[in-house]
């Protein structure tokens, strides 16, 4: 831990203790030590690991979490501890962080012969088909019918379509209805 940042937390009591370690944990990159009861007054000392941006902020965030339920007794953070320093911080009888002891790991019963996964028959309901082409298939499944594929006119649009041609598109008037000014000078306004 030499070298890092060190954070410490001292509040009243285990519960706003806890609420100032879970801020503190979430609104920085931070490593929670381990905590420290103290002997008598319900002091609780949380110790946190961590650069030193990232500690203050989980410092500050751990404090204002912890005020809203509870009172904090003092806060400091240490920017970068001395190798001497780590035997103090973490130590057996303070720290309360343990190490998980590694589970005994349970033998697998040999596979027996006579457990077997049970087989799925794969039924085709459909046959496939005798042709050997893929082309083949291909004509067979879009040849459409002689009705479909007759094509068939529409007199509607047939007789719509020379009303159309005989319209005439006119221009548009760039005047305005008097005749003096074209319409774009006048939509600009006059310059003074």
């Amino acid at each position: 831990m030499s070298g890092q940042s060190l954070g410490l937390i001292e509040a009243v009591g285990l519960t706003v203790a806890m609420e100032a370690a879970d801020a503190a944990m979430k609104s920085a990159n931070v490593e929670l030590i381990g905590y420290e009861l103290s002997k008598g007054g319900g002091l609780v000392t949380l110790k946190f690991a961590g650069e030193v941006g990232a500690m203050n902020a989980a410092v500050a965030a751990g404090v204002a979490a912890a005020s809203k339920i509870g009172s904090i007794y003092a806060w400091k953070v240490i920017a970068r501890t001395a190798s001497g320093i780590d035997k103090l911080i973490a130590s057996k009888e303070n720290c309360g962080v343990t190490q998980p002891e590694p589970v005994a790991s349970v033998p697998e019963a040999a596979p027996d012969d006579e457990q077997t996964a049970p087989v799925i028959p794969v039924v085709n309901i459909d046959p496939a088909p005798a042709s050997t082409s893929c082309a083949d298939i291909a004509a067979s499944t879009l040849s459409a019918p002689a009705e479909v594929a007759a094509p068939v006119e529409t007199p509607a649009i047939a007789a719509a379509s020379p009303q159309i041609a005989e319209d005439k598109v006119k221009p548009a008037k760039q005047t305005t209805p008097d005749g003096r000014k074209p319409l774009r000078v006048k939509a600009k306004g006059a310059r003074k």
